[in-house]
């Protein structure tokens, strides 16, 4: 009788086993037959020069010495020279506010030295409201600290522009198209349901 039954056992699972199976097996079938839209086939229309930029492994890292040695030279070389005035205009603002911060610096600190020595003949006096020695200190080390923002804001300035240089050389290569669409397929059948959403690059 145990034998009966182990032996109905084995027959039953076994063919659960073998329906599962050949459902895998059409599930498999039905998810190969979807034919999803290959974003690689894109092709845009690039001059010959970008095309050979695009080509190029060593782009990026020309793109950055260049950069380096000239800022806004990289974005010119891989054809992106709207962003010269951007990282020029960020660079003057910065050389512009050094040098004025610096020489407001000078002068407060020439008028210091001055009135230590014994002479109270500086610009500083004449105003409505007379600086004091100690104010041409704080006012020397006020315009000290906003020299040196300065002069920070300028090396971080020229750092990005060789890091952008860098980066659109290599999103440049990635070739990805500016035309995107999205493709909903509805999918039913008697062993799958459910809704495909297609990114396609044309």
């Amino acid at each position: 009788m145990r034998l009966k039954n182990f032996l109905y056992l084995i027959i039953v699972f076994g063919s659960i086993s073998l329906v599962a199976q050949e459902k895998i097996k059409k599930n498999i079938e039905a998810i190969n037959s979807i034919t999803i839209p290959d974003s690689l086939k894109y092709t845009k229309n690039y001059s010959p020069r970008i095309k050979r930029l695009i080509e190029n492994p060593l782009t990026p890292s020309k793109a950055a010495f260049f950069s380096a040695i000239i800022p806004g030279l990289g974005q010119a070389y891989i054809g992106k020279g709207w962003k010269v005035p951007i990282i020029y205009s960020l660079l003057g603002s910065a050389v512009y506010s050094y040098d004025l911060q610096n020489k407001e610096m000078n002068s407060y600190r020439t008028a210091y030295k001055r009135r230590k020595n014994g002479f109270f003949d500086d610009e500083y006096l004449e105003t409505d409201i007379p600086i004091t020695t100690e104010q041409l200190l704080l006012g020397m080390e006020f315009h000290k600290n906003y020299r040196d923002m300065a002069l920070i804001l300028g090396a971080v300035a020229y750092m990005l522009n060789i890091l952008d240089a860098n980066v659109s050389a290599h999103l440049l290569q990635f070739n990805v198209s500016d035309d995107l669409s999205l493709t909903p397929n509805f999918i039913f059948n008697q062993e799958q349901t459910g809704i495909r959403i297609a990114l396609q690059f044309k």
